[in-house]
C-alpha cells in the first residue's frame, strides 16, 4: 500500500526522477538497480540504499528480487 502521507528527501527525489524517466515517451521505465542509480545520480551507495528502503516502505518502490527496484506509484501526480 502507498503510503499518500509521505514526503520523499532530495536524495528520494532524485532516485524517482530516474525511475520515471521515459514514462511519457514510450520508452522502457520504472526499473532499476542501485548501480544504474548511483551513477545516474551521483549518491554514493549508503544513500541509494538507504533512499531505496525508505522508499520500499512508504510504497512508492518495491524491491522485486536483489539488486532489482521497480517504481510503484507516486501519490503526488498518479491518480
Amino acid at each position: 500500500m502507498v503510503n499518500k502521507e509521505y514526503t520523499p528527501s532530495e536524495n528520494e527525489e532524485a532516485i524517482l526522477k530516474i525511475l520515471k524517466e521515459g514514462r511519457d515517451s514510450g520508452e522502457p521505465w520504472g526499473r532499476a538497480n542501485p548501480l544504474f542509480l548511483r551513477e545516474e545520480t551521483g549518491l554514493n551507495k549508503q544513500q541509494v540504499n538507504y533512499s531505496l528502503n525508505q522508499l520500499a516502505a512508504a510504497g512508492w518502490v518495491t524491491k522485486l528480487t536483489e539488486g532489482l527496484y521497480e517504481f510503484v506509484s507516486d501519490p503526488r501526480t498518479d491518480p
